[in-house]
């Protein structure tokens, strides 16, 4: 299918679908990536699924694309640009709302899934507007409370579904960082599943199926 012109650059993997409206899955690359990466999965998903891979809307040099930026040289370490991730935020929420409607999708069955940054976003996105998300495919990442608005609580989250997974060796996210998770979105009375993988900053093929799997069983 050719992309429509729409306020974010993606790839789109139709459904197999010929009636009715299709339920669609929203991948969100990491940091310094682009809508290829995370598309590498769409041949391996459910068929019913419309697959569409968004590029982040701050290009890099010399190459590569971010939700936010990051600043390493920080006193205290790397710290975050939570302006500019709160923007991608509301940026990825028109846009989820104007690829439903110009693709004829389901808006009732949107599912989100992200890797590293992607996946910040995705929880980001998902905790503020939990009308719009059905699922999110939480991978290699963790949330940010201050990428959140203030009455984030007072939301209702009984629809939404969440699986995270990290890898117990990641360099590049501590897995303590991940391991704040469940406490986090039980509090919030989310349903969700969260699994831990001996692998680094990446998807091992375990970790592929295991969430594949869940998402068969929610889709």
């Amino acid at each position: 299918m050719t992309t429509a012109t729409l306020s974010l650059e993606h790839l789109i993997r139709p459904s197999n679908i010929t009636s009715g409206k299709a339920p669609v899955l929203f991948m969100f690359h990491g940091y310094g990536s682009n809508e290829e990466d995370l598309f590498s999965f769409a041949p391996e998903l459910p068929k019913e699924l419309c697959i569409i891979s968004v590029r982040a809307p701050y290009p890099m040099q010399p190459f590569g694309n971010m939700w936010y930026a990051i600043n390493f040289d920080a006193d205290k370490g790397k710290w975050n640009d939570d302006a500019q991730a709160m923007l991608s935020r509301d940026k990825i929420k028109a846009f989820i709302e104007e690829a439903c409607s110009t693709y004829g999708l389901d808006q009732d069955n949107v599912t989100l899934l992200g890797f590293s940054q992607g996946t910040i976003l995705s929880y980001a996105v998902a905790l503020t507007y939990p009308h719009l998300v059905k699922n999110v495919v939480a991978l290699s990442g963790y949330i940010s409370p201050s990428m959140l608005p203030d009455n984030y609580r007072e939301n209702d989250f009984k629809d939404l579904k969440i699986y995270a997974s990290h890898g117990s060796v990641d360099q590049v996210i501590p897995v303590s960082w991940a391991q704040k998770i469940p406490e986090f979105i039980t509090d919030l009375g989310i349903e969700h599943v969260y699994e831990e993988f001996p692998v680094g900053h990446g998807v091992a093929p375990q970790n592929f199926h295991s969430f594949k799997n869940w998402l068969v069983d929610k889709i």
